[in-house]
């Protein structure tokens, strides 16, 4: 299976980046193609540009080589892995921005010309998982409704289709967490990520 992992935090040695290194070595030890797209290393641009917002409901809605390029790759993936640090309880900015400007029309989503409703163009994703760090704990972020966490298991997976499954994993409380139990999650992930079909 082709595996696209998305990485998004700025600090190579941060435990974000940890958790990516032991997914993607648990993907390849499960026989799968993985291609790594880590945003903040390629300088991915957060904003979308006014020519991008201009031509966004035109039939060429890219226009930056870069976002052509995310593009052609989850186009042909057949799972997603997002791996991010929640911060203010959603996403980092890098990557919601770079949902506005790779999940354009014609890409993540079609109109239906006959009845105007929207339809998912990303059929070929299977899977979709989240892997992310969160400061507070789980029943808080419950409270705050996880945005991020919504926003990929929910949002984004409707330009899938609801046959997409969805795995999430997240390690909560970790400013006060131990070396082994972040130990014990990164173990985890990997295992998990052996074993994705």
């Amino acid at each position: 299976m082709l595996v696209l992992l998305v990485i998004a935090d700025p600090l190579e040695d941060s435990f974000s980046h940890l958790l990516a290194r032991r997914a993607e070595e648990g993907l390849l030890a499960g026989g799968h193609e993985v291609i790594v797209l880590d945003l903040y290393d390629q300088g991915f641009q957060v904003a979308m540009s006014s020519e991008e917002r201009a031509a966004y409901h035109d039939d060429e809605p890219i226009c930056d080589p870069m976002v052509a390029e995310h593009v052609a790759i989850i186009q042909r993936a057949e799972a997603v892995v997002f791996v991010y640090p929640t911060w203010s309880s959603g996403l980092p900015a890098i990557l919601k921005g770079w949902f506005e400007r790779v999940m354009v029309p014609g890409v993540a989503f079609r109109f239906d010309e006959r009845t105007g409703k929207v339809r998912p163009a990303l059929g070929n994703v299977r899977r979709i998982v989240g892997i992310s760090s969160y400061a507070c704990s789980r029943r808080h972020m419950r409270v705050l409704n996880d945005n991020g966490r919504r926003t990929i298991t929910r949002a984004f997976r409707v330009n899938t289709g609801f046959g997409t499954r969805t795995r999430w994993f997240g390690f909560y409380d970790s400013t006060e967490s131990t070396e082994s139990r972040r130990a014990e999650f990164a173990a985890l992930v990997e295992r998990e990520m052996a074993e994705l079909r």
